[in-house]
């Protein structure tokens, strides 16, 4: 009976790939004259960050197939088509501030579980006309990461920032050195080859043939970490871009970059890591408690400050948007609840604040055509649960997972299905479409 699945599968694919009148078309997303184009339309979004979506979709430790099924369903009723998801935790499993289980336990030794818990989640997401955007490693500590390639490499232990007495700027220049660590880069090209030459078990697809899959990613805010380190990063970004495209044409890839604040404040850095013709759009990062434009104890009165501040990041991005010809994503932003509390089903109302502005900008370009193509917020838990036992809000083995990552109160940035939320998700997914109906 699985072959057979399989088999048809594969014949509804090829039979998507011709239009009625017998010529072949593209399935794949793509990128003309500065915009992203699906199904030979142009193509806006208000997406979601479900950076767990493969656990969920595992048979193993943390997979629950029925939630992960529940809540697709959830966000494609809300309008959601478009997914940002991890595809490359590194291990092993077990440190602090990490991800468990990881994808990639050792160096080219893979926890088959996860493997086809993303199989699962990519023919679901594909049964539903969703896309994703799977970022293959990471920059910081939470999913293993550069620091787990150079740990491997130079077998030197990571020094886990907040973690016996390790600072941050320790963790960071150690995730640093990984544009210069030959072996750890090669690991790293051994498990980009792995993933887009892998073949989907439940669908027949080969990954590098899967309309279910929209970007590939480098990484999840990849940095140089140092002004020292931006040309091994420029040069890390152009040659890994064009590795991916050697293998795989079909599909788009960016950088996942924050901007500027992930390039050391260098605007012009930003400019060259998406100058490549293999990066094919860029993206934009914005954390406005982080950075300091929202106070978690005046939250209201800060909160026009973190809209104003927004909008002129995404401002300066657009202008190198529009020298590049390139479209701009707002990929990843998040907020507190009011108050600063962590629990589901309390007020949300300046987080809406902040939501219904970025979600504007994307309705307002879709009306000009313009290059500012979609958003993926930061981060929908969906059904999830924060342990209410945990005085701490931190996150163990055996919790719910949440779209806050296990270094981070769980709660923090969370959209639950029950959230007002998820109402201004809907009405602009639905304002988007009919733009682009006019």
């Amino acid at each position: 009976m699985k072959k057979i699945l399989v088999i048809l599968s594969v014949a509804l694919l090829i039979f998507m790939s011709f239009t009625s009148d017998g010529k072949q078309k593209n399935i794949f997303v793509q990128v003309k004259n500065g915009q992203f184009i699906r199904d030979g339309k142009p193509y806006y979004y208000i997406g979601a960050n479900y950076w767990y979506g493969a656990i969920l979709g595992s048979n193993g430790v943390g997979g629950n197939r029925q939630r992960l099924i529940e809540e697709l369903d959830l966000m494609k009723a809300n309008g959601i088509d478009n997914l940002r998801v991890l595809a490359g935790a590194e291990g092993p499993d077990g440190e602090p501030r990490r991800v468990s289980p990881a994808l990639q336990i050792s160096p080219g030794v893979y926890n088959q579980d996860l493997l086809a818990g993303l199989d699962f989640l990519l023919a679901e997401m594909g049964k539903r006309k969703m896309v994703a955007i799977l970022f293959l490693t990471n920059a910081w500590e939470w999913s293993g990461g550069f620091s787990q390639y150079v740990s491997w490499a130079e077998k030197k232990p990571i020094p886990y920032p907040e973690v016996a007495g390790h600072t941050w700027g320790e963790f960071m220049s150690f995730s640093g050195t990984f544009h210069q660590c030959t072996e750890g880069k090669e690991m790293f090209r051994k498990h980009i080859k792995y993933m887009l030459e892998r073949t989907n078990q439940f669908t027949g697809i080969p990954y590098s043939n899967d309309p279910a899959i929209m970007t590939w990613e480098l990484a999840n805010e990849p940095r140089a970490f140092s002004n020292a380190n931006k040309v091994p990063f420029l040069n890390w970004v152009n040659e890994t871009a064009a590795y991916i495209k050697s293998i795989d044409p079909n599909h788009l890839v960016t950088v996942g970059s924050e901007g500027k604040a992930g390039c050391e404040g260098d605007i012009g850095l930003f400019e060259s890591i998406h100058s490549s013709k293999n990066v094919d759009y860029m993206t934009v990062h914005i954390w406005p408690f982080n950075w300091g434009w929202l106070n978690s104890k005046d939250m209201a009165g800060t909160m026009a400050k973190a809209i104003d501040n927004t909008g002129k990041y995404i401002d300066e991005h657009l202008k190198v948007a529009q020298k590049l010809g390139k479209p701009l994503v707002f990929e990843e932003f998040g907020l507190p609840r009011d108050g600063f509390v962590f629990t589901p089903g309390s007020p949300v109302t300046l987080r809406d604040q902040y939501y219904d502005f970025s979600f504007g900008r994307v309705l307002e370009s879709t009306g000009k055509k313009g290059l500012l193509a979609g958003v993926n917020f930061w981060a929908f838990s969906g059904t999830g649960k924060p342990n209410a036992e945990r005085t701490d809000n931190m996150w163990k083995t055996g919790d719910d997972y949440l779209g806050d990552p296990p270094q981070e109160a769980q709660g923090l940035n969370s959209v639950f299905n029950n959230d007002p939320t998820m109402k201004i998700v809907k009405k602009y997914n639905s304002q988007i479409n009919m733009s682009l109906k006019k």
